[in-house]
This record gives structure tokens, sequence and C-alpha cells, in this order.
């Protein structure tokens, strides 16, 4: 019996100058499950550096026959013919069927999501601690070093240098368009309380608002949360955490998401210990 690929509809522009396109996977020309090819890719990223997504793959009828593995594959090369360098695959934590076939397959844990639903009011900082927004006169400073960490993340990842820091750019641009004033984002330095003019300990970037649960619920984001290298190993990223879950909680926002990278247990372990659960994985891989 053969498994195949038939386009389900025309291919669609996205806005960000990619495109994507629905498929039913067919047995024998009868339609038995369907898949969605994606490709895009910040701006500045050549031709031949756009970024691959495999997403709504469901096998409708005689699953346990190699029919996803088939679509899967064959989704890839329709991504080879538009010039993608790289797949990636969002799979709910509750699809262990799909996570198996995507590490069959040579795909790898990038990151995975996590989120909290926020109850209880945190507790205050600890003694000692303070907190106080990044100013518009340290922003360009807070903001370059940023940038070229979350390049280094995302190369880690599997992007190329190229890729990563077309994205990083594309994201601060998007999300922090009027810098340090930007609506609905929480930009917040912690430090010792004395003396004034201490070093930062670390700092935080949320966006308060701007995404919704599937049920319609707002979804505060954790865009950024980091330690001064100094002062790693003393409890500061949690209390990080916690300034984010109050002012989620103070804007009427009961949850609170993020995204860790797979190679930074530390942080995973952090969040776990906080509540924080996973809702889905990115799984990706290169595409030769």
């Amino acid at each position: 019996m053969t498994t195949t690929l038939r386009p389900d509809g025309p291919e669609e522009a996205l806005p960000d100058g990619g495109r994507t396109r629905r498929y039913s996977v067919c047995a024998n020309g009868r339609p038995v499950g369907g898949v969605r090819v994606t490709a895009g890719g910040p701006a500045g990223v050549g031709r031949r550096g756009l970024q691959g997504g495999i997403a709504e793959l469901e096998i409708t009828e005689g699953r346990r026959r190699g029919r996803g593995t088939v679509a899967v594959l064959a989704a890839e090369e329709v991504l080879r013919g538009w010039d993608c360098t790289r797949v990636d695959a969002d799979i709910p934590e509750e699809c262990t069927a799909a996570l198996r076939l995507a590490l069959a397959l040579g795909y790898r844990e990038r990151s995975r999501t996590m989120v909290k639903h926020l109850v209880a009011e945190p507790p205050a900082l600890p003694a000692g601690l303070r907190a106080r927004p990044i100013g518009e006169a340290e922003f360009p400073g807070w903001a370059a070093a940023g940038e070229e960490r979350y390049i280094g993340e995302l190369v880690a990842s599997g992007l190329t240098e190229e890729q990563a820091r077309a994205k990083s750019a594309d994201d601060h641009r998007r999300l922090l368009p009027d810098g340090p004033h930007t609506r609905d984002t929480l930009l917040t330095r912690l430090l010792p309380e004395q003396p004034a003019d201490a070093e930062p300990l670390g700092d935080l970037w949320v966006q308060l608002r701007g995404r919704t649960l599937p049920g319609g619920e707002d979804l505060a984001w954790v865009l950024s949360v980091d330690v001064a290298e100094q002062a790693r190993g003393r409890g500061h990223g949690r209390a990080l955490m916690l300034l984010a879950e109050r002012a989620c909680l103070a804007e009427g926002v009961r949850h609170l998401g993020l995204n860790v990278f797979a190679d930074n247990p530390v942080a995973g372990g952090l969040y776990g210990s906080l509540g924080y659960r996973t809702t889905a994985r990115r799984l990706g891989k290169r595409l030769l």
C-alpha cells in the first residue's frame, strides 16, 4: 500500500514572507490523515536560510502502519524543495506517540514550553534585595547584551549564526517597538539594597499581555530571565521569577509561560520547582 501527500488546498502566504500548505495523507489515493508544512524566517536571512515547520500531523485510519513516518519524510522533502535548511515540530506533551516518532526520525529536543497557573500571591523579595525598572539610559546596553546572549542560545539549539542573528534582531525589534516604554512589558533589574550604585544581580523581561491560551485567557510570557555570572547559585533566579508572578497578578493575568532550552537543565529544574509544567516540546533537525 502506497502512502503519499496530496495538496489539500492552495499554498498560503505568511506575513513574514513565508509560505504554508496543508496536505492530505493518502493511502493508495484515499485520504487517511493530514499534515501542514510551513517555511519562513526572519528578515535578513537569505533564501537558503529558511526554517521549516511540520504541524497538524494526524493519521485517522490505519495507525501503526508507518503512515505517520512516510508523511513526515514526505513533508521534509516538500520543505527541502522550499529551500529550508532546518525543520522543527512542536509536539504537545500529551502526544507521546508523536514524540516517539520524531525521536525515531532523528529529531532532537531543542526547547520546551512550560506554563504555570497563578493562584496565590508569591512571597516578597528576600531581605537585602530590591527591584527597579530598567531605565532609558541603560536600555541600549541591556538590549545589546540580551541579543548576544539570545544568539548564543539559538546557535546552541541548532540555528546557524546567520539565522540566529536575524531572528534575535527581528524578535527584539518586534517585541520592543518602543524600547523600555513598550506597552504591557515589564523590564526589571534586581539589585542589592545597598549600596545605591551596586551592580545588578539580574534582569527580567516579561510580556504581560499579547498571548492567549486556547480557552481565550491571557497568557503572560517570560522572554528573558538572566542572573549575573558572579551572582549565580544564590536564589536570584527564583527571586526574579517571583517578581514576574507578582507583576502578572497585579495586571489580572493568571497564567505565565516560558520557553526553556533543552541544554539548560538548571533553569528547567528551577521552573519545575516553582510549579511550572511542561505543555509542549519543540524538536528539530537539520535538513541535509
